[in-house]
């Protein structure tokens, strides 16, 4: 069985991402670049591995959240993400029929029954620059 295995970001929404962003890196010290932030880890179970969790705001129009109307998405980490996305399809729940592929891992997305869309993401070794 495919499962999670942990998150891999979080991301919001905002009608004024500046002033949102600048917030967070002023009053809870969260150091944003360009791109978000990127907190590096490692496994308790595997002190050598490395691991990471993004952080980032989207500009209010954007529709990398569509087809939910939250104001937000969960990315979670999987570790096989076509048997996740297999299992959801055969629970019933809407898979947005669509991977994508990077040099830092594949991404697919569906909605859960809130209507609020997730991100799954089965990371590859390479991880994406800290910007």
């Amino acid at each position: 069985m495919a499962r999670v295995t942990g998150i891999g970001g979080i991301f919001l929404k905002s009608g004024d991402r500046p002033r949102l962003i600048d917030w967070y890196r002023d009053h809870l010290g969260i150091p944003v670049g360009p791109y978000g932030a990127r907190f590096d880890w490692r496994p308790v179970e595997d002190p050598e591995a490395e691991g990471h969790t993004v952080w980032g705001v989207f500009d209010s129009e954007t529709t990398y959240l569509d087809p939910s109307d939250a104001p937000f998405m969960v990315n979670y980490r999987v570790d096989d993400l076509d048997g996740m996305l297999a299992q959801l399809k055969a629970a019933g729940a809407q898979v947005i029929d669509r991977i994508e592929e990077y040099e830092y891992g594949r991404f697919g997305w569906a909605m859960d029954p809130d209507g609020n869309k997730i991100e799954l993401w089965e990371p590859t070794d390479v991880a994406p620059a800290n910007e």
